[in-house]
């Protein structure tokens, strides 16, 4: 072995090829501007899916209630999720997906509800014997604020979905023509 090649080898045992610890210093340093710059873009996103997620419930909702009323409620609207979540007799399909099937149901960072409106009255029987209403109220209201969703979302029978920026689901009040209520576009 020539002199050259055996003073390489006895610098790589002794450990002076590498990193240094000012490179490594750097390395995290820009490894952290780079997940400082990202982390709040990555949130954001989620919490408009969060929302994106929430207003798609209830268009299932709406239309859930719609099927329901004209196949198994004699024009009557379902009082519960649970009410969509029960298939007629001799069908095997409900109007609603299982993951919406109980009242409350948290999907996507929201809470999910449905109730009778305070202006239905009672509906003919569904095909399972169930008292129906005359009218509903939906609401996606985010589970953690501002973490899981800024607003929130209500629904009625009217098929409009309307949202409040304060992350509280807007009344039904709100939501009658001139109610001031904000509606999804």
């Amino acid at each position: 072995m020539s002199a050259d090649c055996q003073k390489c080898n006895s610098r790589t045992r002794l450990g002076h090829s590498g990193f240094t610890l000012i490179e490594l210093l750097i390395v995290v340093a820009i490894i952290g501007i780079v997940a400082a710059i990202a982390v709040p873009g990555l949130l954001r996103a989620r919490r408009t899916a969060n929302e994106a997620a929430a207003v798609g419930s209830l268009r299932a909702l709406n239309s859930a209630e719609s099927s329901y009323a004209a196949a198994a409620a004699k024009g009557g609207f379902a009082p519960l999720l649970a009410t969509l979540a029960t298939a007629c007799p001799g069908s095997t399909a409900a109007f609603i997906s299982p993951d919406l099937s109980i009242d409350p149901a948290v999907k996507s960072g929201y809470t999910v509800t449905m109730a009778p409106a305070t202006v239905s009255s009672p509906g003919p029987l569904d095909c399972n014997g169930v008292i129906t209403v005359t009218a509903y109220y939906t609401t996606a209201v985010p589970v953690a604020a501002g973490i899981s969703g800024l607003r929130a979302f209500a629904s009625s029978a009217s098929g409009a979905i309307f949202f409040d920026p304060a992350g509280v689901a807007p009344t039904e009040a709100a939501m009658t023509p001139g109610g001031g209520g904000t509606t999804i576009q």
